[in-house]
């Protein structure tokens, strides 16, 4: 949640505060920010500038539409619809405003509540989410239940649905990010459980630049996809399709690995394994783990008594820093030199 002040043009200076998860706006003077904010403490009224709208833009909220594309993907010649559903950010009056894309992937439950009130977040802060329902191969884009049986369904299905399928999934999102009429041509990969290993296999499609990955399973056990037993070497495999032996082919973006200690799906050593293999691969990486998160802290219903809001929020601050400065600052054309590092105190 953030706070933008607008000052009207009057006799009298009006500041009205806006509150949103985003906004576009120039600031305003220190002076009028001050008097809102330290109203004990008021400058003179004579130092108080307004300004019109005819000078600066005013402040516009941003807001969210909704809706869904469905898209056709084809693996060993079999096709197979998917939907996606996309939450566009807006700013009224400014329909030609560009925003990076980023693809969201779900849990092993598909585009539920939780998944979609997190896309509607990210969104709010100036993205374009696309969000792709995974088990398009064998169902519709309905999520499943957070129950017994729908977490049996879930772990079939993501067995079951092969490698090959994954990564068309990623390039049918990304394609249609970038014929989105309001992206910049910037995209980013996030993602919880499943969907956190998804957005690192993502970057095999070098068009993703950013990827943040929540709690990120089957990666250290290869067990993502159809498989014939666990296989946690630290060792690469020749000829392996999984995603932890192709780590050296997602040199294109930087990523933000984020893990709770306590999480039982991914423990210790399979932690060890991914931060040592992302780091043998030579890729930008950023590793966070959280002293008491368990899996899936950041779904806020029915996550099993594992919710942690605050972890969440931190962790959201981590995915705004690396979307920020990859997906929406303009750097220019890189610098082949090798940054220099002092070593000083």
């Amino acid at each position: 949640m953030s706070a933008t002040f607008e000052t009207l043009p009057s006799s009298e200076a009006t500041t009205i505060i806006r509150l949103c998860n985003s906004s576009l706006s120039l600031p305003v003077s220190p002076s009028e920010t001050a008097n809102d904010q330290f109203p004990q403490h008021k400058l003179p009224r004579s130092h108080t500038h307004l300004s019109s709208s005819k000078s600066r833009p005013s402040t516009a909220k941003m807001l969210i539409v909704e809706t869904h594309v469905d898209v056709t993907t084809v693996v060993d010649g079999k096709e197979s619809p998917m939907r996606i559903f996309v939450y566009t950010p807006t700013v009224p009056q400014y329909p030609n405003a560009k925003f990076p894309g980023v693809v969201l992937f779900s849990e092993i439950y598909q585009v539920s509540g939780p998944v979609a009130r997190f896309a509607r977040l990210i969104a709010g802060h100036g993205y374009i989410v696309a969000a792709p329902s995974s088990y398009h191969d064998f169902t519709g884009p309905e999520p499943l239940a957070y129950d017994v049986p729908g977490t049996d369904q879930g772990n079939d299905w993501k067995i079951a649905k092969t490698l090959q399928s994954y990564d068309e999934d990623v390039v049918r999102s990304v394609d249609y990010l970038l014929t989105h009429p309001n992206c910049n041509g910037r995209i980013g990969a996030t993602g919880m459980c499943l969907g956190g290993h998804l957005a690192v296999r993502a970057a095999l499609d070098s068009r993703i630049s950013a990827v943040v990955s929540y709690f990120a399973t089957d990666i250290h056990s290869r067990t993502l996809g159809p498989h014939d037993a666990r296989n946690t070497s630290p060792d690469t495999i020749p000829h392996s399709i999984h995603t932890l032996d192709r780590l050296p082919e997602l040199a294109s973006a930087e990523f933000a690995m984020i893990f709770g200690i306590k999480d039982t799906h991914v423990p210790d050593d399979g932690r060890d394994v991914i931060r040592a293999k992302m780091r043998a691969a030579g890729l930008v990486t950023s590793f966070y783990e959280f002293a008491w998160a368990q899996h899936a802290f950041i779904r806020d219903e029915l996550s099993k008594g594992r919710y942690d809001p605050q972890i969440s929020k931190i962790c959201f601050e981590v995915l705004l820093e690396l979307f920020g400065r990859v997906l929406k600052t303009e750097v220019g054309q890189k610098d082949a030199t090798p940054a220099k590092l002092e070593h000083v105190c």
